[in-house]
Parts: C-alpha cells; sequence; structure tokens
C-alpha cells in the first residue's frame, strides 16, 4: 500500500504509479492511436465528409452518461469490498490485542511457557491468514513454539484453521490444570470466535468477484464505446481526433483497471492492504503485552 499525502498535488499528479498504469495500458493506447489514424486516412482518402458521413458524436454523448454509471458502480464496488478488507483487518488488530491483554491479566507472571507459547502462535495465525489469502502459508514464516510444530502443520491445507484449533485447545488445557477458570474462558472464547469469524469475511471477499456477466458486459460495453470513439470526433477534428482518442481511452481503461486491481485487496499490488505492515504490527504488540 501507498503511504502519500493527500494535500500535496504535484507529487500525486506525477506519481511513479501513473507510470504503471501507462506502462500497463501502452499497448492498448499504442493500438487505438494506429487504428484512429487509419481511419483519418481512410476519410481523407475516400473524401468522406459531414454530410455523407454525419459521425456519432450525439449517440456518443447518451453512451458516455450510461458508460459513466457504469463505470461509478464499478469502482464503488471494488472499493467497497477493499474498505470491508480494511474494517476486517482492523478487526483482527484489535481481537489480537484484546486476547493477549486478557491473557496477560489471567496467567501467572511466573508462567513464562505459556506466555512465550501465545506470543508465538498469536502472530503465528495472524501471518498464516495472511499468506493464505495470496499464494498459501509458508511456513518458514511462522514461528515454532515446540519441535513438532512444523511436522504437524504440514498435514493440515487450511493453516489458520488449525492454528486457530491449537489456541482452542491450549486455552481448554490452561483451564483443565486450573490456571484459568470459567469466567476466564468464557471471556477468551469471544476474541478467539473472533479469529475465524475475520479470516472466513476476507475469505468471503477473496473468493466472491464481481458478478462475471457484470463485469462481462462493461467489459463489452468499454470495447464498443472505444472503438467507435474516432467516428464520432473524425468530422469536427480531424487528425486531432487521435490525441482525443487516446486521451478517453487512458481515462475509461484506468478506472476500470484500478477497479480490478483494489477488488482483491490481499495481494501485494500497490493499492492493496497494509497486511504485512499490520502483521508485524500485531506481532510486536503481543509480544510487548505478554512478554514484558
Amino acid at each position: 500500500m501507498i503511504n502519500y499525502n493527500p494535500k500535496v498535488w504535484f507529487s500525486l499528479v506525477f506519481h511513479s504509479y501513473s507510470k504503471h498504469v501507462m506502462k500497463t495500458l501502452l499497448p492498448v493506447l499504442i493500438f487505438m492511436a494506429v487504428y484512429t489514424f487509419g481511419i483519418e486516412v481512410a476519410f481523407d482518402i475516400f473524401n468522406l465528409s459531414q454530410e455523407n458521413f454525419p459521425g456519432t458524436l450525439s449517440m456518443h454523448s447518451l453512451l458516455g452518461i450510461v458508460l459513466g454509471l457504469f463505470l461509478v458502480f464499478r469502482i464503488n464496488s471494488a472499493y467497497d469490498r477493499w474498505w470491508e478488507g480494511r474494517k476486517m483487518w482492523g478487526g483482527m488488530v484489535n481481537s489480537t490485542r484484546n486476547f493477549a491483554l486478557k491473557l496477560n491479566a489471567y496467567l501467572s507472571k511466573e508462567d513464562h511457557e505459556s506466555r512465550e507459547w501465545f506470543a508465538k502462535m498469536i502472530p503465528n495465525f495472524v501471518i498464516a491468514s495472511k499468506e493464505h489469502l495470496r499464494r498459501g502459508t509458508q511456513l518458514s514464516e511462522l514461528d515454532p513454539p515446540s519441535d513438532d510444530f512444523m511436522h504437524e502443520m504440514r498435514g493440515y491445507k487450511h493453516k489458520p484453521n488449525h492454528l486457530s484449533a491449537m489456541l482452542y485447545s491450549k486455552v481448554n488445557d490452561l483451564h483443565k490444570r486450573g490456571d484459568l477458570s470459567g469466567f476466564h474462558l468464557i471471556n477468551l472464547d469471544k476474541e478467539l470466535k473472533d479469529f475465524t469469524d475475520l479470516i472466513g469475511a476476507c475469505e468471503r471477499i477473496k473468493n466472491t468477484p464481481i458478478p462475471y456477466s457484470y463485469s462481462m458486459y462493461i467489459k463489452k460495453f468499454l470495447f464498443i464505446y472505444i472503438i467507435t470513439l474516432p467516428f464520432a470526433f473524425i468530422n469536427n477534428f480531424g487528425y486531432f481526433t487521435e490525441i482525443i482518442v487516446v486521451l478517453i481511452t487512458f481515462i475509461l481503461l484506468s478506472v476500470e483497471l484500478i477497479s480490478e486491481e483494489i477488488e482483491d485487496p490481499f495481494g501485494k499490488d500497490v493499492n492493496d492492504l497494509p497486511t504485512d505492515e499490520l502483521s508485524e504490527k500485531i506481532k510486536e504488540n503481543v509480544k510487548e503485552i505478554l512478554m514484558a
């Protein structure tokens, strides 16, 4: 995720991300420039004018309004997914802190073994969740609390689920041992349940894309609108039509490109959520609370 000052216009206008978008769209923009130039040449050769070819400016003006509504809904839907993902990870930060704070109050100061176990396993759950939403959990990123931990984890496909189960089991064992009362057990259950709810909500965002028919038709609509743009402006602007078409193409496709990027907010793109930083923050907070 890019950290920036929204009040500094100059740095935003000339940010390197604009170059990334331009590089991605460059093949399409070159095609549209060549395609428009070909139409301009054809109009010159066949001496087509406004009398025998009235153009489509009025039609494109009306279609532009409809297309604008589609794109507004498209980017709003994508942003809603991004923001919901951020709320889930904000919940992850709060739940891990609350869980660690409760454990710090309930566990004996002399119980270094349990404190160290939770100080490792709570961040392990968060890191496993972060990577589960990407390419799959890498065991090398986890901090093993015991010698057989890595071997045990290899047998589970859904690593966050198993880590959550281990947290439940550990809390239950401490209750049976008498280190935690029934009241403590009930209090800790809320955060343990939150962990599963939060990863489930993130999976829902990741595994439920924008409906196929909507995505398909908006791309078709964009394609038809852009490919017919030269005919709307050529009678009025002549060889300057090329510049106008390329500019409009860049603007429209940039909106769609950004929407595609932020609708899955858990990856490593520049506009995705800062889950690496949040995981590191959680790790530091939990260790500070339990091991201080």
